[in-house]
């Protein structure tokens, strides 16, 4: 397929290019972390642990001798110490007849085995969602579950609800997902990328809005369902990393209690739950036996030298990992693959797609702690191997995982006399010399790039990305086998390719970013610029510069380009390309890379510096992307970037996460503090002070779109101002909303004056929604010129 005719397809006029100017739609999915405020006798996680099966047999085997009596202890402590009475991923439990007749309605088809054919009755597992307490039944749900039911009930009087709002609110149900541990959602509306919406900006505004809406119906909820007042005050913020108290319970039991804990039923978002809950189970199963091949790999490596390792838990935590994935489509693609006289089929679309993600990962480095971040401490105690290096030995060739192990523990404060230390085993001595030798650890800049399975590496027989059709199926037969993965598993990359026969249109999914410091600021420009890379990438392909063949599908070759970005995410300053590398893409960056040496320590390879290779990778942006940045009037984001790169103690989303938490900690440096101390400030942070954060800029964007309100014309604006006034009667959209705003931040407001904010905020989605069918409507003919057939 070396031959495919591109040029013939595109032509080299940029503006007929895959995701060019008016070409681009995206949508974001996020990934929230969930947690219940409340006394131990009053929230559920604590209840269903002291009530299980489990519990009371490690209790009995303790009594007996049979087990030792540290693990009822340190599972009694999980219980007892938590101070802070913030229970990570717990259910809430609620009487049945607060639910509103259609909230109600909503939960008994959910209930269903199958929801698109009911006579197969009911889930099998229903008795985990209804309970009877004291003769009356009780709702048990994860807090993912509870905001689809809040918002049903909000809706739910349809005959005192405008239709707009009745509709609109019905229609984002099946937004909210429930899945995995963490809370789910994703884009209301196709976002069109338009310079006169903004861009990127676009994608920003509507995460922005939906993260807003979601914490009016968890508060809706608390008051509601009287969560608040029976002592389970249930939150949702964004998290990148799994909660250091659930990390400790997760030590302390066996994987399928965890599961049974932690694993979200699946009652949302699918027509067979409990298929999909199996799916979930299959996924922390099979990770979970992954990180302990893992441990065997580092060994094979040579980094685990001996027989004295900390071997990790059965059960792996890394799904409790919270990111968010950018989906950006290509109209035009999209276009060629549903018309069948193009000549452009799946087979095109896998070929041009492949290569466009390799293209790109040469330039993931730009995004990691620049735009996204997920800052972490670990201690000496913490830094054993099999510990920190998570699933890289599943990612990356030994060479390249030697490389970056030696380089972390030079970077690290783990030193002695000159000679990098690194933990015995035993606690008890690690924490004495710990003390003695002052020994600090270390802090990264996106934990969750290393915690979590995010780019799984080739196999020799077995490429991901060498532009052939089921490609990902073989590869995953091969891990399969070597025990790494499932094959019923979607396979996982950094960056993901969305084909038109699976997701209905041609695009790729950026799934890198981890937390945002700032929606519109942070996910805003880092979405332009994912957008400016596709298109960086076809123009490269179109003009023939950039073929399979520059970029080997070699593992090697694969991981030699990761390298990078997971050194970039664990802040390691150096790292090591072969003189002579097969890529001739990353050839070309090294070239015209400031201060690169032949490495002293390994002979045939070059030194670059991670600083210098970013910057690089900037020229080359402005260079040869210099007419796509004026095509879409994207130089305000090079500007951006430019500046997050000099300064980014400051700028960069690293550097501004990095310094609220010292702030909130009222220390100047990460070292200063434990990890645990740390790590525990940051997740408060996230809590509390972030959480507000994003939505008072939620807020500044509703307020935008409040004003705008008076710019609709035509028949839809005497629709919204009709269903304006069914609750807000004489009163301006904007004097409401300036009115109840400082109320809902400080979490005071009436259960009316929630309802009223939730109905605004609805039928401002229910504008954005018309407005991107409206824009999309709008092709230009460059977007969709007539493709000639062709083979390949």
């Amino acid at each position: 397929m070396e031959s495919l005719n591109v040029y013939g397809l595109f032509g080299l006029n940029i503006e007929s290019l895959p995701f060019s100017l008016y070409d681009t739609t995206g949508g974001s999915e996020t990934e929230l972390q969930a947690v219940v405020l409340g006394k131990r006798s009053d929230v559920d996680l604590p209840t269903m642990i002291e009530q299980s099966h489990y519990f009371s047999n490690i209790l009995r085997r303790a009594r007996a001798g049979d087990t030792k009596k540290k693990v009822i202890t340190d599972l009694e402590k999980y219980l007892n110490s938590n101070e802070s009475q913030v229970w990570e991923n717990s259910w809430v439990r609620f009487p049945r007849n607060l639910l509103h007749p259609f909230a109600d309605e909503i939960f008994s088809h959910d209930l269903l085995t199958d929801k698109k054919n009911p006579s197969r009755g009911l889930r099998n597992d229903i008795h985990k969602f209804i309970v009877n307490n004291q003769g009356n039944d009780f709702i048990r749900i994860p807090i993912s579950y509870l905001m689809k039911l809040s918002l049903a009930d909000a809706i739910g009087p349809q005959e005192s609800v405008h239709p707009i709002i009745y509709k609109t609110g019905r229609d984002l149900l099946g937004h909210f997902l429930n899945d995995n541990t963490s809370p789910e959602t994703f884009s209301f509306q196709v976002i069109p990328l338009h310079p006169e919406t903004g861009m990127g900006k676009a994608v920003a505004r509507e995460t922005a809005k939906r993260y807003l809406l979601t914490q009016l119906l968890i508060m809706y909820a608390n008051e509601k369902f009287s969560l608040r007042s029976t002592g389970q005050t249930a939150m949702v913020f964004f998290s990148p990393h799994p909660p250091i108290h659930q990390k400790k319970l997760n030590d302390c039991i066996s994987d399928s209690f965890y599961r049974e804990l932690f694993m979200n039923p699946c009652l949302s978002g699918w027509d067979k739950g409990e298929e999909k809950h199996e799916y979930m189970h299959l996924c922390h199963r099979v990770l979970s036996r992954s990180q302990l091949n893992a441990v065997a790999k580092l060994k094979e490596a040579g980094i685990i030298t001996s027989n004295l390792v900390v071997l990790p838990n059965t059960s792996n935590i890394s799904l409790a990992n919270n990111g968010i994935h950018v989906s950006l489509g290509s109209r035009k693609l999209s276009h060629y693959l549903a018309d069948t006289s193009s000549g452009f089929t799946n087979a095109h679309e896998k070929y041009l797609g492949d290569l466009v993600i390799k293209i790109v990962e040469h330039f993931l480095p730009l995004f990691v702690g620049t735009y996204s971040a997920a800052p972490y401490r670990f201690d000496f105690t913490d830094f054993h191997p099999e510990r920190v290096l998570g699933f890289l030995p599943h990612e990356l060739d030994y060479t390249h995982l030697r490389m970056l192990w030696r380089r972390w523990q030079k970077k690290a404060k783990i030193h002695f006399l000159g000679r990098s230390i690194t933990p015995f085993g035993p606690p008890y001595l690690d924490r004495t010399i710990q003390i003695l030798l002052n020994l600090k650890g270390d802090f990264i800049p996106d934990f969750r790039l290393i915690d979590y399975l995010v780019a799984l590496m080739s196999t020799e027989k077995s490429p991901a990305l060498d532009g052939t059709l089921q490609n990902a199926v073989r590869l995953k037969k091969d891990l399969t086998d070597l025990g790494i993965f499932d094959s019923a598993m979607a396979l996982y990359l950094l960056e993901r390719m969305r084909s038109y026969d699976v997701m209905g249109f041609s695009g790729f999914e950026a799934r890198h970013y981890s937390l945002f410091e700032s929606l519109g600021n942070d996910l805003g420009n880092a979405t332009n610029l994912q957008n400016l890379l596709y298109l960086l990438a076809f123009k490269y392909i179109a003009r023939g510069d950039v073929t399979h063949s520059h970029i080997p599908d070699d593992p090697f070759v694969e991981s030699e380009r990761r390298q990078i970005i997971f050194g970039t995410a664990i802040g390691i300053p150096t790292f090591f390309i072969r003189h002579d590398t097969a890529n001739a893409f990353i050839k070309k960056i090294i070239m015209k890379t400031a201060r690169v040496r032949p490495s002293a320590r390994y002979p045939g390879y070059l030194r670059v510096y991670n600083t210098e290779y970013r910057r690089t990778l900037m020229e080359i942006i402005s260079e040869d992307a210099a007419d796509l940045i004026e095509l879409l009037n994207m130089n305000n984001t090079i500007s951006d970037l430019v500046e997050r790169l000099d300064n980014p103690e400051e700028q960069s989303t690293l550097g501004r996460l990095k310094a609220a938490i010292l702030r909130k900690a009222g220390v100047n440096s990460p070292f200063k503090m434990k990890s645990n101390d740390f790590n525990k400030t940051a997740e408060h942070f996230y809590r509390e002070d972030l959480r507000k954060l994003h939505m008072k800029e939620a807020f500044r964007f509703l307020e935008e779109d409040v004003r705008n309100i008076d710019l609709i014309s035509g028949e839809r604006k005497q629709s919204i101002r009709k269903a304006l006034h069914t609750f807000l009667k004489e009163r301006t959209p904007l004097e409401y909303l300036r009115g109840v705003q400082r109320d809902v931040q400080e979490e005071r407001v009436s259960l009316d004056s929630m309802r009223q904010l939730i109905f605004l905020l609805l039928i401002t989605i229910y504008d954005d929604i018309h407005n991107s069918r409206e824009l999309l409507d709008i092709i230009p003919e460059t977007c969709l010129n007539k493709v000639p057939a062709y083979g390949m």
